[in-house]
């Protein structure tokens, strides 16, 4: 399977559902639920029911609201997407996250992610480069009601050391190698799930952090924005 997290149409099987007005969100998180996630195979009962609370509407443009519960990535400004439902949910059920879980996200992007990941754990930090994205998101989050996160403006490769050791940490932006400064600041027996790969060919990995090693798992392939370090910089 092969998942597009870019603004090019979506290439994944099944087929992306025809547009539609939305009438009524609760309905339309159902729905997605459903015929997107359960259909394809997610199966954890806190990332289903964190899903379904979770208003992804607010967390996209207001020309594309309309559009929030399709499956398929959507702009958010900034050259950045809000994922494809799916992806989140495989992300986060990869991750099993406990109640009690210290949570590190890089690339908070419009902060839907970072609010499902609020329902799911204690502590959250979201770090994300753009400040413009950040502000949206962390005034989005506190509307919504979430005091369990933090939104951060800074350079996502190199984490947030001041706050580690973190239980899981979830990437949201495609690096060409796993971090060293994310896997150093992973809890030992920590999860991290995150693409990793060139602009055009990319794979979801999933690490374990086991002896103070990674332990690696390959999921599906996805294209993601990349990963951009204030040291090192895209050509």
């Amino acid at each position: 399977m092969f998942i597009d997290e870019g603004l090019s149409p979506l290439r994944s099987e099944p087929t992306s559902l025809p547009a539609q007005v939305m009438t009524n969100p609760t309905t339309d998180r159902e729905q997605m639920v459903q015929s997107q996630l359960k259909a394809r195979g997610i199966s954890d009962l806190r990332v289903l029911n964190a899903m379904r609370r979770v208003p992804r509407h607010e967390f996209v443009l207001e020309s594309h609201r309309s559009e929030a519960y399709e499956d398929r990535p959507l702009p958010i400004g900034d050259s950045q997407t809000i994922s494809q439902p799916y992806v989140v949910a495989l992300m986060l059920e990869s991750l099993q996250i406990k109640t009690t879980d210290s949570v590190l996200e890089i690339g908070t992007g419009s902060g839907y992610a970072t609010a499902l990941l609020a329902e799911l754990a204690t502590r959250i930090f979201s770090m994300e480069r753009h400040r413009d994205l950040a502000d949206t998101a962390r005034n989005t989050l506190t509307a919504l009601g979430y005091s369990n996160v933090q939104v951060l403006t800074g350079d996502g490769t190199r984490g947030l050391p001041d706050e580690a050791p973190f239980d899981a940490i979830l990437v949201s932006a495609a690096a060409p190698s796993i971090p060293s400064a994310l896997l150093s600041q992973l809890r030992e027996g920590g999860r991290m799930i995150l693409p990793v790969g060139s602009p055009d060919a990319q794979q979801l990995q999933f690490i374990h952090k086991l002896n103070g090693q990674p332990i690696i798992s390959f999921r599906e392939s996805v294209r993601f924005v990349p990963l951009v370090s204030s040291v090192i910089k895209p050509e």
